[in-house]
């Protein structure tokens, strides 16, 4: 699928060609008429004076975890970041081309998924995590408990675990449902 270019005509002010309403050519710093046909442009170019532009989408940010992140941004003050990036990544995997792909194009890091974790045997229970809201942390040896479901005057953010908090709690074993509805 070939994409579709965008081509305007700039000056060596660095102003764009325009035309008003009634047809007339008006430069101006702001971007001027886009044209997807190179040959018209080229030919205002002859017309009125400039050279012709290509205008390009943005690259598409790459989605990398924190850790990643973590690499790309030290990348960045490194006097040579491909060799740092090369050094801490599997050329492998892919994640070595990742990484530089994020370095060069920007990046967008993963928010780690959340879940509601379901105490076994019951019905519209869940796991809640403590907090001084639930008043139960010394008491409950500061894990998790059982709690009939999410309360109005509480946090949602109580009942959700991530992947690492669910193993570090131990309930692996529990049925979980992925809440889609938190801040991303």
């Amino acid at each position: 699928m070939s994409e579709e270019k965008l081509y305007v005509v700039k000056n060596d002010e660095g102003e764009f060609l325009s035309f008003s309403d009634d047809g007339d050519s008006v430069w101006n710093k702001s971007v001027g008429h886009f044209e997807t046909d190179k040959q018209r442009a080229k030919s205002w170019a002859y017309n009125y004076g400039g050279h012709v532009v290509t205008l390009i989408e943005e690259p598409e940010k790459v989605v990398i975890s924190d850790e990643q992140a973590e690499i790309v941004e030290k990348a960045r003050v490194s006097d040579i970041p491909a060799t740092y990036i090369s050094a801490r990544t599997d050329e492998y995997n892919g994640e070595e081309s990742l990484l530089i792909n994020a370095f060069v194009n920007g990046y967008i890091v993963a928010k780690e998924k959340k879940y509601n974790v379901k105490v076994p045997y019951s019905e519209d229970w869940h796991f809640q995590k403590y907090s001084p809201e639930s008043k139960r942390g010394l008491h409950n040896n500061w894990r998790p408990f059982p709690a009939k479901d999410v309360d109005s005057n509480m946090s949602k953010e109580l009942f959700q675990f991530t992947e690492s908090e669910i193993e570090h709690y131990g309930l692996q074993d529990c049925e979980k449902e992925e809440v889609t509805d938190y801040e991303q």
